[in-house]
């Protein structure tokens, strides 16, 4: 059997119709990892596979918990699908906990053979891109693409196309290794403030799923997302608002966003409140997969995702559905 015999042979297996492949991991904002959970949620998408990390991934440190170690744990990369109901165009989402630290070339070349292997006929990573932009004021989205055909199509929608630079990691290594295998790439990256890049900035996700859906991916609903994105930019917009009337007193407001931007926040663990409402989110998501950006929200708010990220994606396994 030839290498394009077996792709043949796995996509009719999996029984997707023309897919689209996104890929995903944690960075700047959060902003990828986002619009990915909100895409897992608000389509109802199901886990169809993981990727085994042996040899991708070392361990650099274990968690402790009332004073026991506990066994090392290496990030997870898990697959999900969503199959359209109109027969159009399916999507699948890699969702990677953590890129690895070296061989991401390599790593890159293994997604791409899984990608066609399901079929995939386009490929999008999505990312964040720190600019010199101000809360309030609208995300740009900034594409790069691996075709000439998909750059027009870029600009037809009003995208800012890069005109040079880098994009760091996998989310320009992936498009590129997909194109040398005769698949087209595409990196979207949502705009936010650069003295905000530590905090979770949503309106640069809700920008990228707006174009995302430009292009021809699902119509889904986005009014929890923008609902989100609101209040954040509120949020910061005051705090920004704030730096400006103390450059005018005290200096710079470079100077005082940087402060702000080191300063840590002192975690003080989930009062038994916080713990419940948890638990409740978590039941409702389990009965309606739709709930489940908000039980993102809220596990972000309280700065735990981490400690039940396991858990969440759980919620998008297969159990009863098609």
């Amino acid at each position: 059997m030839t290498p394009d015999d077996a792709v043949n042979a796995r996509s009719e297996k999996t029984g997707f119709h023309a897919p689209w492949f996104v890929a995903v991991w944690p960075g700047m904002g959060n902003v990828a990892a986002n619009a990915g959970v909100y895409l897992l949620a608000k389509l109802g998408m199901h886990v169809i596979g993981e990727l085994d990390p042996s040899g991708l991934f070392d361990v650099d440190e274990v968690s402790v918990t009332a004073g026991r170690i506990q066994p090392p744990r290496r990030p997870r990369n898990r697959f999900f699908a969503w199959k359209d109901p109109q027969g159009k165009r399916d999507l699948i989402v890699f969702l990677g906990e953590a890129q690895p630290a070296s061989g991401k070339y390599d790593f890159a070349r293994q997604l791409i053979g899984l990608a066609r292997g399901f079929g995939a006929v386009r490929l999008f990573t999505f990312a964040a891109m720190a600019t010199e932009m101000e809360p309030g004021r609208p995300s740009r989205v900034f594409g790069a693409t691996t075709d000439g055909s998909l750059l027009e199509e870029l600009k037809r929608h009003d995208l800012e196309p890069l005109d040079g630079g880098n994009i760091g990691g996998l989310n320009g290594i992936l498009p590129a290794v997909a194109a040398e295998n005769g698949l087209a790439g595409t990196c979207l990256l949502g705009e936010m403030p650069h003295v905000f890049a530590h905090l979770p900035y949503p309106k640069a996700s809700l920008a990228i799923l707006e174009t995302f859906h430009k292009l021809g991916g699902p119509e889904i609903d986005l009014s929890d997302l923008a609902k989100q994105a609101r209040s954040v930019d509120d949020e910061l917009g005051a705090f920004w608002e704030r730096l400006r009337q103390a450059s005018r007193r005290a200096g710079p407001a470079e100077e005082d966003a940087e402060s702000f931007v080191a300063e840590p926040t002192e975690e003080t663990g989930l009062d038994p409140a916080d713990k419940r409402r948890i638990e409740e989110l978590f039941n409702q998501a389990a009965m309606d997969r739709s709930k489940a950006f908000e039980l993102k929200q809220e596990l972000d708010r309280l700065d735990s995702f981490k400690d039940y990220e396991d858990r969440f994606l759980d919620l998008f396994k297969m159990g009863d559905r098609d």
